[in-house]
């Protein structure tokens, strides 16, 4: 798993069929990276989430072969928030 944080949303009005209708959210990893990670769980900018990538991330999705290689699988509770 990856910790990161919610810096912004990814807009796609084109895509391929099989892409899951849902959120693409930005997120910068704790190691200063970004990615763009698909959104199940209606994340808000700012928030620190869990994200988890490759097979695993697609393997959340059933019935379909979704080409999603980073998946948001937790929401990280913080103090004050």
């Amino acid at each position: 798993m990856i910790r990161g944080r919610v810096k912004g949303r990814v807009w796609s009005s084109k895509h391929v069929e099989t892409l899951p209708n849902g959120g693409l959210l930005e997120v910068e990893t704790d190691g200063g990276g970004t990615l763009v990670a698909f959104d199940p769980l209606g994340c808000a900018d700012g928030e620190a989430v869990l994200v988890t990538q490759g097979s695993v991330a697609a393997g959340y999705f059933t019935g379909t072969k979704a080409p999603v290689d980073a998946l948001i699988i937790g929401s990280i509770d913080e103090e004050g928030g």
